[in-house]
């Protein structure tokens, strides 16, 4: 299979970041929790999910870059050694390192996103959902010359889909989408497809909790205009692609809430190919395809639309006119 030394490194990796993330989560504490320059939380594990799938794929893949989500600079203030202890503690129950190793396996993940094969790494997408015990995602993607070529997904709180809790999806391009467990070992799983609907109507919408993710009100009116009357499903982080990709809802607008903002090319990667592969269409709000051709942001595009498929075109020309009426 293409990329399969590739999708077992990445597949250890998110399980192991997993493992991590779901241990602080269950005892997290305010003092392990601090503020980004851009006011969003940052907890020990999204330094801890980003030290331990570097360090796992410097060993498996030393030849490949990651761009990552978080930088060390932080850590290595001395009003955060408490912070830097938790860190290195939570690291070193997966792999064996001093703090110093720690820190460059966070910086590893520093790279520009100018090559032409690199991974993407969000150590955690969905911070707000992490800190309140909800849905959030450790998501890593493989890029080449601007296209994803693999995706994984792991979603420690999201339904297995058999009553469990614990979910991993991995998508290799060409080669499809598939649900795996999160906690035990195996790399086989079972595929997963995107929803049959048989007209708008019948879908359902996938869109963020937090409603600064995305314009809500918009949102609303785009359901109206499709004729759709379910609730949302509101849900945090990338574990919304998953949703799209299984069939737990048929649509994920991501709309713009600023016209200067960009996208993060992590925020989106993995889950876009989870999709995909599953069935489903990831464009922006006009229709475009995503471009992962400008760096660390989708500075060609505005916002995200992730359907099912054949209801696609449907609801751009809908997000179009609902955008144009302002």
């Amino acid at each position: 299979m293409a990329y399969e030394d590739e999708l077992i490194a990445g597949i250890a990796a998110v399980r192991a970041a997993s493992r991590v993330c779901r241990s602080v989560q269950q005892r997290l504490a305010t003092a392990e929790a601090l503020e980004k320059k851009d006011k969003s939380p940052v907890t020990v594990a999204d330094f801890a999910s980003q030290a331990i799938v570097c360090e796992q794929l410097m060993r498996a893949l030393p030849g490949d870059a990651v761009v990552g989500e978080e930088g060390s600079e932080e850590l290595r203030e001395g009003a955060q050694s408490n912070l830097l202890e938790a860190v290195v503690r939570e690291v070193t129950s997966e792999v064996a390192g001093d703090a110093d190793q720690v820190l460059a396996w966070i910086d590893r993940g520093g790279a520009d996103a100018s090559g032409d094969r690199y991974w993407t790494l969000d150590p955690i997408d969905g911070t707000k959902g992490f800190l309140r015990g909800e849905q959030y995602a450790v998501a890593l993607g493989l890029l080449e010359k601007g296209e994803v070529v693999v995706g994984i997904l792991g979603c420690p709180n999201l339904d297995d889909g058999q009553g469990g809790q614990g979910a991993l999806f991995a998508a290799v391009r060409g080669g499809g989408s598939r649900l795996l467990p999160l906690w035990e070992q195996g790399d086989e799983g079972a595929a997963v497809q995107v929803s049959q609907v048989g007209s708008t109507a019948e879908a359902r919408f996938c869109e963020s909790v937090e409603s600064g993710h995305s314009n809500q009100d918009q949102s609303a009116r785009i359901a109206a205009g499709l004729g759709i009357t379910q609730e949302p499903f509101r849900i945090d982080s990338q574990c919304k692609y998953a949703a799209i990709a299984r069939g737990d809802a048929s649509i994920y607008l991501r709309m713009p809430t600023r016209a200067d903002y960009r996208e993060k090319i992590w925020d989106h990667a993995a889950g876009k190919l989870v999709v995909e592969e599953a069935g489903g269409r990831v464009t922006d709000v006009e229709g475009n395809d995503l471009d992962f051709t400008h760096g660390r942001t989708l500075d060609a595009n505005r916002g995200v639309v992730a359907t099912c498929g054949p209801i696609h075109d449907e609801v751009i020309a809908v997000v179009k006119r609902v955008r144009a009426e302002g």
